[in-house]
């Protein structure tokens, strides 16, 4: 069993995924190729907003976002510690400093309510992570945020298709920003990445910053970077639109499955109220999450940690001066939490096997 089926995948859109591949090859504009733009456009299009800037991760993204707002030295930036590094290196990147605040038990995502008892004159910015598949309480953050004159970003790394009352994930914030790991919802065949903004003048220093920070070539007006996209990448992401929103609703259907089968059991997702969720990861929390794991590898069901170590207990963020139980809802949540196979393609008769496997896990461990 595959605890995400890239293979199936491939061989289900194989035909458009090679053609796409064939015109990049036949016409050779690698770098920067007319893929680029005309898939920037569909996703621009399909998460309601003006502009989208492919980059060549969803790391660099939000780096590029910190850059293009100017977050720097003897800034801060608001973000969670229960998260993959990227959303916190990226401050460091900057020059900025991190600020944690903790999650939502239930959700994984930023407490809202803690945010305002966090913010200082030296906020900047606000990374919200829309974690394992659906998005914060965005509408909450964003009035937060007005009142102290500082810019939200989504990391929606892990949402892309999501929704919160009827509006997508990605559009929904000043900048937002994407990962086209193979992995994520929908995922390219290599690193790659997007930010999305309705602001002009925002756009257009993303799109300079990406190319070594000029517009024009030989003409740098930014400190820039090496954030292009690739042109095979955006085909890939070409030939895959036409079938996401499909792979979204398959998503949403099996989560929903194995929240019915589980729930009596163990801890299992609650999707927010006004939510869609496309169960990037489908995690369940447990108490004794190793002795179950252990239990499923036997049986041949491959599971997932994320994350097993909040960000302020990493020796990078030391520095920070945080200590151990000062995000106790985060913390616990690293101890217990388990990702389950999970993809459009999981067969029932796979999902039931998985779920049997839970059964027998949790019963043993008690």
């Amino acid at each position: 069993m595959e605890f995400i089926d890239l293979k199936a995948q491939y061989h289900r859109y194989q035909a458009a995924i090679d053609a796409r591949i064939r015109t990049v090859l036949d016409h050779g504009q690698f770098i920067m190729g007319p893929e680029v733009p005309e898939v920037e456009q569909a996703l621009a299009s399909y998460v309601g907003v003006r502009h989208c800037v492919t980059v060549g991760s969803g790391t660099i993204s939000l780096e590029i976002a910190l850059r293009a707002l100017g977050v720097g030295p003897g800034d801060e930036v608001i973000t969670v510690p229960f998260t993959w590094i990227s959303t916190a290196e990226v401050i460091s990147l900057v020059g900025a400093t991190p600020v944690f605040i903790d999650i939502e038990p239930e959700t994984f995502n930023l407490d809202a309510g803690l945010l305002e008892k966090a913010m200082t004159r030296r906020t900047k910015a606000i990374i919200p992570v829309s974690l394992f598949g659906q998005m914060p309480d965005i509408a909450g953050i964003n009035a937060i945020a007005r009142q102290f004159g500082v810019v939200v970003i989504e990391d929606g790394a892990q949402s892309f298709g999501a929704t919160r009352n009827g509006r997508r994930s990605c559009g929904v914030t000043t900048i937002a920003s994407t990962s086209f790991f193979p992995a994520k919802p929908l995922g390219c065949f290599g690193d790659g990445g997007a930010l999305f903004t309705d602001d002009n003048e925002m756009a257009e220093r993303i799109r300079a910053i990406r190319t070594h920070g000029g517009i024009k070539r030989h003409h740098h007006t930014l400190v820039g970077t090496n954030g292009r996209f690739d042109t095979l990448q955006a085909a890939v992401l070409l030939a895959k639109l036409p079938f996401f929103q499909g792979e979204v609703e398959a998503r949403g259907e099996l989560g929903a499955r194995y929240t019915q089968q589980l729930e009596s059991m163990c801890r299992v997702p609650k999707v927010a109220k006004g939510n869609t969720h496309v169960y990037a990861q489908y995690t369940i929390r447990v108490p004794d999450r190793d002795m179950v794991a252990a239990r499923l590898k036997k049986a041949g069901i491959p599971t997932g940690v994320y994350y097993p170590k909040c960000l302020h207990q990493q020796p990078v963020f030391a520095h920070l001066g945080y200590h151990d139980g000062a995000f106790p809802h985060s913390e616990a949540a690293a101890r217990e939490v388990l990702s389950l196979p999970m993809h459009p393609f999981l067969s029932e008769a796979d999902q039931d096997s998985v779920v049997l496997e839970v059964t027998r896990g949790i019963a043993q461990s008690e």
